[in-house]
């Protein structure tokens, strides 16, 4: 197969019936495969450590509040670098930097798989985000470019990926407890190396970049600004639960953070060649599908986080057992997001379909603001985790299609980069915010009503599925009221 690099590593551009465009066109289900292989990985490491780090914190002995560190240095590297690793696949190439993310993914979690002390997990793990900031926009833009010819395939080639970002939380979980159960905690990162090696071999063979720019100087002062206002914000919501929201320490840096980006936007509206050009989020679709992203991944974290403590504490389920409760949720999750992107997207576009997502997901969390000590999976579990699993299948698909939609081709990987950092800075306020509520409520039934413990306990869960049905619930009014009515544009749509 042809390279789309010319010897100075500078890409060509190539009309679209040119040779490594039918080639890859021909392999473009293949492609699909290894992109989603991919991203599986990514959404993977975000959970499958969760019920691995008792076991990890016994083997290697260090303090108990020292495990939220191997959660937040992930985050922290993942969430921060993910616009610079976007704008470098614009530089540099998409399938180089997917290459050099899984790789270099695949180094950090074989680290972490042999440490032996805390210092090397920890260093492993802010590997493993700083690596997956690389993967991730590429691996979005990848499938961008490849699926940008037919809405109809298009739509369903993302309602695949859409399906594995959804449901990859849950089978982390799943696989975290198979593994910790039946092997060891090491294999919950050992497990990457097999996942990696199959998607580089794919990738190596079957990926193709496409068109992009030439090179120009980096946007140091935008880079700069951006990376540390993430970081800030990210940090500074990770030590919310810990510290207390009027802390200093959780303040001062989430409001730092938020003043750097202040600082980021009026960069990018100055310099000649911006980290993130603003034409990317003004737009009414893009932005309103990074809005969607944010507040549904603010949501997603009372399922998985909170519903996880309940299966466990509660129903006293183990590790596996836990993993397989979410199973029909997986299931429902790939489903409606296939259904949704090949059948209703292409002819409906995301106005109707991603405002009903999130409207079931808002029953679902409805429906578990019923639990208590004597419920059951099935009675009460399972019918929330089948309502929910639908909705955010039809969230999903649909959005990251969104996202990506109408974008020119020299911006696709910094816009694909803020879907997962939209996801990303989503998911740690959900866990700062539903957390510091559940501590609240819990302190505030317990002076109210001293010695019920178990009591105060389902006050905070019920406090926070509630808050998340109110997020959904804002979330699927937004969704209606900013995306346009009408299917999306393609990519390379020349109206745009």
């Amino acid at each position: 197969m042809n390279s789309d690099l010319s010897p100075t590593g500078i890409a060509q551009s190539a009309p679209r019936s040119a040779p490594g465009n039918a080639a890859r066109h021909q392999y473009r289900w293949l492609t699909l495969v290894v992109l989603s292989l991919a991203q599986l990985m990514d959404i993977l490491d975000s959970t499958i450590v969760n019920i691995a780090l008792p076991s990890a914190q016994h083997d290697l002995g260090f303090p108990a509040d020292y495990r939220q560190w191997v959660l937040t240095g992930y985050a922290l590297a993942f969430g921060s670098l993910l616009l610079l690793g976007g704008r470098l696949s614009d530089y540099f190439g998409r399938k180089r930097l997917f290459l050099v993310g899984v790789g270099g993914f695949a180094v950090a979690s074989a680290v972490g798989g042999a440490a032996g002390n805390f210092t090397a997990l920890l260093a492993a793990r802010i590997g493993q985000g700083a690596f997956a900031a690389m993967l991730a926009p590429a691996a979005l833009s990848l499938l961008s470019i490849t699926f940008a010819d037919d809405a109809k395939e298009r739509g369903s080639a993302f309602g695949i990926f859409g399906a594995i970002s959804g449901a990859g939380g849950a089978v982390g979980l799943l696989l975290g407890g198979v593994l910790t159960q039946g092997l060891s905690w090491r294999w919950c990162l050992y497990v990457n190396l097999i996942i990696a090696a199959l998607a580089f071999a794919g990738g190596l063979v079957l990926l193709r970049d496409g068109d992009r720019p030439q090179r120009v100087r980096l946007d140091v002062a935008g880079t700069a600004a951006v990376v540390l206002g993430l970081i800030g914000i990210v940090f500074g919501l990770g030590t919310a639960e810990r510290n207390g929201w009027y802390d200093i320490r959780t303040l001062g840096p989430v409001l730092a953070g938020v003043a750097l980006i202040a600082a980021f936007v009026v960069v990018e509206r100055r310099t000649a060649h911006p980290l993130l050009p603003l034409r990317v989020i003004l737009d009414r679709v893009r932005g309103a599908a990074y809005l969607t992203l944010g507040i549904t991944g603010t949501g997603m974290f009372a399922i998985f986080l909170f519903l996880t403590f309940y299966l466990a504490n509660t129903l006293g389920f183990s590790p596996l057992q836990t993993g397989v409760a979410f199973l029909p949720m997986i299931g429902l999750v790939m489903a409606g997001a296939v259904f949704s992107g090949a059948v209703l997207l292409p002819r409906w576009g995301p106005r109707p379909i991603v405002p009903l997502g999130c409207l079931l997901a808002a029953v679902g969390m409805v429906i578990l603001t019923g639990i208590g000590a004597d419920s059951s999976y099935s009675g009460n579990i399972l019918p929330a985790l089948l309502v929910t699993g639908i909705g955010f299948g039809f969230i999903f698909g649909p959005v990251q299609n969104a996202a990506t939609s109408g974008v020119r081709p020299h911006d696709a990987g910094v816009a694909s980069a803020l879907v997962t950092t939209a996801q990303q800075i989503g998911g740690s306020i959900g866990t700062a915010v539903f957390s510091s509520l559940t501590t609240s409520a819990i302190a505030g039934y317990l002076a109210a009503h001293p010695g019920t413990l178990a009591a105060a306990t389902f006050a905070g869960y019920h406090l926070v599925f509630w808050t998340a049905a109110a997020v959904f619930l804002c979330s699927a009014l937004l969704a209606a009221a900013l995306f346009r009515s009408g299917p999306l544009p393609l990519p390379a749509d020349p109206a745009v």
